[in-house]
């Protein structure tokens, strides 16, 4: 009887033991200083299989993904910068949390409750993704650290009444847990002592055959569930319409090589966006659990990417804009199409369209969307 309890007891002692080594942890680092001294931080969130994750306080960043391909080579898989004062001096949204509203406001104006809002614009004569300083240029602070078979960070940040035009003062927080199966999820909360607009989102750009590869983007495979996506205006506000995928460049319900249909000047929805810039309307609309939004495949190296959401909508852009101007990671110079963003969200200009429902947030009613990054091979 001892020697079996002996036996019992080095065995749960081994089981222990094994579970510890395959915890996934966080680590808590310095990332410099912004121009007035303010402190950025960074942290680590690890996983046993060769995924993490780089979490910086300014914006609440994703700032690197790391995740391996099918002979296990690990690589960045997100465009960014390798320094804190580039994300100061040349901004864009590479892997920020965005808000209050992530996407595009028509003239940066809305009505809530009879009264009329105007918002910084800072996209000609619109608001995106949260005006001119949005979420995404603040210092976030950091609440909690964890390791644990989930590592997770979560920062926070209040937003006060009147910021960027929006009402209401905004209690936010954001929570990146990474599990060791290669999933990222992403929490978003927020609470309100007024009535207001929210829609908060991740705006990471994707290479999944590793950041500043040679060839980009062009040869992924995109599948969207998503029968309809909302056609733009010259300003890239929706027009209203929900527009039937099936028959178009637009269909990617069955997979679609991203570059196949990405220059095709025959339609106008692709002139007006320089490419794809459009928000897709999911097929299972809001949910109560995430449920897939978006897959993305790099034949090459066999990495996917699935991003799962609650929310009713996805914005896929494909880096129409990346120039060649921006000197990114390893200084690798970003062209167009060398990433990808896939922007879990409610529509653009939901505030003025009430077709599209409703981004209101009040007392007592609080704001929650819950998304995914979710890595793995393809053999």
């Amino acid at each position: 009887m001892k020697k079996a309890l002996l036996v019992g007891s080095t065995a749960m002692a081994m089981l222990i033991g094994a579970q510890a080594a395959g915890a996934a942890t966080a680590k808590r680092s310095s990332f410099g200083k912004l121009p007035d001294g303010t402190a950025v931080e960074m942290v680590t969130l690890t996983g046993s299989n060769g995924v993490s994750a780089r979490i910086m306080t300014l914006g609440a960043t994703l700032q690197a993904f790391n995740a391996p391909d099918r002979n296990g080579k690990v690589a960045d898989v997100t465009l960014g910068y390798d320094d804190v004062a580039s994300y100061v001096t040349a901004p864009n949204y590479w892997g920020q949390t965005i808000g209050r509203y992530a996407n595009r406001i028509a003239g940066g104006k809305f009505t809530l409750d009879g009264k009329a809002y105007q918002l910084t614009q800072n996209d000609k004569a619109n608001s995106l993704h949260g005006g001119t300083v949005g979420f995404d240029k603040r210092v976030w602070r950091i609440v909690s650290v964890k390791d644990g078979p989930t590592a997770s960070v979560t920062m926070a940040l209040n937003s006060p009444n009147g910021d960027q035009g929006y009402p209401g003062a905004l209690d936010v927080t954001v929570t990146y847990a990474l599990d060791d199966k290669g999933a990222l999820t992403i929490d978003f909360d927020a609470k309100s002592d007024a009535p207001t607009i929210v829609n908060l989102t991740n705006h990471a750009l994707f290479d999944m055959g590793g950041e500043g590869s040679t060839v980009g983007t062009m040869n992924h495979k995109l599948t969207i569930p998503a029968s309809r996506y909302t056609p733009v205006n010259d300003a890239l506000i929706p027009t209203g319409e929900r527009r039937a995928v099936a028959g178009t460049v637009f269909d990617f319900t069955r997979g679609r090589i991203v570059g196949q249909d990405v220059r095709d000047g025959r339609d106008a929805q692709i002139v007006a966006g320089r490419g794809y810039d459009h928000n897709f309307v999911l097929d299972a609309g809001i949910t109560k659990e995430p449920k897939l939004a978006a897959r993305l495949e790099d034949p090459a190296s066999g990495r996917v990417l699935e991003v799962l959401t609650t929310e009713p909508g996805v914005q896929f852009y494909s880096g129409n804009f990346l120039d060649g101007t921006l000197i990114g990671k390893k200084g690798h110079v970003y062209r167009m199409g060398d990433g990808i963003a896939l922007e879990p969200q409610k529509f653009p200009d939901t505030p003025n369209q009430s077709a599209f429902g409703s981004a209101r947030v009040e007392p007592g009613k609080p704001y929650h969307h819950r998304m995914v990054y979710r890595v793995s091979v393809a053999r």
